[in-house]
This record gives C-alpha cells, sequence and structure tokens, in this order.
C-alpha cells in the first residue's frame, strides 16, 4: 500500500461554468471566382467583393468589423486520366462580426446574393468573454474551496492558507482523473441549450493545516 510520507496539507479541485447569452455572431464565408485566366479571376473576384461590402454596409456592418483573412489565386484542375485544367481560381476569405443577431438570417440570404459562394460557419459569441471566464474562475475558487473546506472538517482539522494555486484546462486529457470532481457549480443540461454561451475554468487550490 502506498503511504503518504510527507503530508503537507489538502489539495482541492475545482471547476465550473458561466454562461451569458450570446450578442455577437462571428460569420465566415467567401468569394469564390473560376475563369480561364488570371485577370478574368480577378475582375471577377474583385467585382463580388466589391458588392458584397455593400451589403455589409446596408446590414450596418462597419468596415472595421470585416476582416478579409485570404486572397489569393491558383490554378484549378479536374483530376482523372489525362488531368483537365478547368481555369484559375480567385478565392477571398472573410471573416465578418455583428452584434445584429435578429438579421443573420436576411444577412447570410443577401450576403449569398450579392456573390458570396460558401458560407463557411456562424458562430455565436459574447463580446465580453474576457469577463464571462473570469468569473467561471472565480466560481473555480469558491468550488475548490468549499470542497477542501468539508474535507477539514470531516477529518477534524482547520483549513489555513492557501499554498498554491494551479490554473486547469479541464478539457486536457491529464485531468481526467477530476472529472465529476469539480464540487460546486457543474454544468447542467441547461448550459448546453442553444441560445447560451457557457465558458468553463478549473483550478487546483493547495491549503495548509492550520495548527491554531
Amino acid at each position: 500500500m502506498q503511504m503518504v510520507e510527507r503530508p503537507w496539507g489538502v489539495a482541492a479541485y475545482g471547476a465550473a461554468n458561466a454562461k451569458a447569452a450570446p450578442d455577437l455572431a462571428r460569420i465566415r464565408f467567401r468569394v469564390i471566382r473560376l475563369e480561364q485566366t488570371p485577370s478574368q479571376a480577378f475582375a471577377s473576384a474583385s467585382d463580388a467583393v466589391r458588392s458584397v461590402r455593400r451589403t455589409l454596409r446596408d446590414h450596418g456592418v462597419s468596415d472595421a468589423a470585416v476582416e478579409r483573412s485570404h486572397f489569393g489565386l491558383t490554378s484549378s484542375w479536374e483530376y482523372g486520366t489525362p488531368r483537365k485544367f478547368l481555369g484559375y481560381e480567385c478565392k477571398a476569405s472573410f471573416v465578418v462580426e455583428s452584434g445584429a443577431l435578429d438579421e443573420v438570417q436576411s444577412l447570410l440570404v443577401d450576403l449569398v446574393a450579392a456573390g458570396a459562394n460558401e458560407i463557411v460557419a456562424v458562430d455565436f459569441d459574447v463580446a465580453g468573454k474576457a469577463d464571462l471566464r473570469a468569473e467561471a474562475r472565480r466560481r473555480a475558487v469558491g468550488a475548490a474551496r468549499r470542497k477542501a473546506e468539508l474535507y477539514a472538517e470531516a477529518a477534524g482539522v482547520r483549513l489555513g492558507a492557501v499554498l498554491h494555486i494551479d490554473d486547469v484546462d479541464p478539457e486536457q486529457v491529464r485531468f481526467e482523473r477530476y472529472r465529476g470532481h469539480g464540487g460546486g457549480d457543474e454544468a447542467s443540461p441547461e448550459d448546453l441549450a442553444p441560445g447560451h454561451v457557457v465558458v468553463s475554468a478549473a483550478v487546483i487550490l493547495g491549503f495548509s493545516i492550520s495548527r491554531d
């Protein structure tokens, strides 16, 4: 049997979630044009990009909220025996943020009509995610402290000062053994319901044992 040779205190793991209704939509889409010459491909894609930009402005999306992450030209082939040259493909990728969640569907429809060939993804988020994560971390600390206090009370000792704080990513494989031991503010089915952005945090706190 493995014994604790140098006991030093109480260590407790705490995990918690914080959730909020989304107030931001992040839309990723592409404009793709295939033409027989590079100049034609660039010209066609540029026309579509200008149309897309006008559509975004019509929906109240500022230029500052639009990120063009990629713009390039590649040759396109149909693979077989032999290969068949299809033309030159010009592709422009965009990421757009909008706080008008009720208009996302109509914005997508208008973007496609303006020339967007591919809607890659629509993600919902919160603008104040840093504050949400800070709240989750505070709750995780509270959960770890409550668990440590319970262990100390059950063992007939008093909990002392915090000696160690270890920030934990609850999704990391090496912390799988702690799953189900978060204490206090665990995830619930409501946390996974559509319409909420959920941020998780976890911590390991090490406490001394008071000898007062």
